[in-house]
């Protein structure tokens, strides 16, 4: 085997078609997610992710934010690679501060169904201007 064989997972070939595996891995990430090895004690479970970015939807400059996400899990934790993956998804969107950071957590809950969950973006300043945008969901009573 070569040693350039060993770069990629097993389960990925190098393409010849210019698409490398990675751009792959985050073109198809989803939220994935795995049972809560503590089910019925309340935990936070923090999360930064300090290297998103985003395309502003008026002038295509790049945004860069950390992201500060905290969540009280129920039945399901979310897996980090997954989240990641994810995460990166959002490179080439056109979005703005305010939907990303909203449609960020709307996918988290519907993927993870937590107790809490708390998402921060802390956006670069550009132009002299900081944002800093934050959202919460709590999961109701039954």
């Amino acid at each position: 085997m070569s040693q350039a064989a060993n770069l990629y997972p097993s389960n990925i070939e190098p393409e010849q078609s210019g698409v490398k595996y990675g751009e792959r891995l985050i073109e198809t990430g989803q939220l994935i997610t795995f049972p809560n090895p503590r089910i019925g004690r309340k935990y936070d479970i923090s999360i930064s992710l300090p290297e998103f970015t985003c395309k502003c939807p008026f002038s295509g400059y790049p945004d860069f934010a950390t992201l500060y996400l905290t969540y009280v899990p129920d039945e399901k934790v979310v897996e980090l690679k997954s989240l990641k993956l994810y995460i990166n998804n959002y490179r080439d969107r056109y979005i703005s501060h305010e939907e990303s950071i909203n449609q960020i957590l709307d996918d988290f809950v519907a993927a993870c169904s937590p107790l809490e969950a708390n998402l921060k973006g802390d956006f670069n300043p550009r132009g002299n201007v900081h944002t800093v945008i934050e959202v919460s969901h709590r999961k109701e009573d039954n």
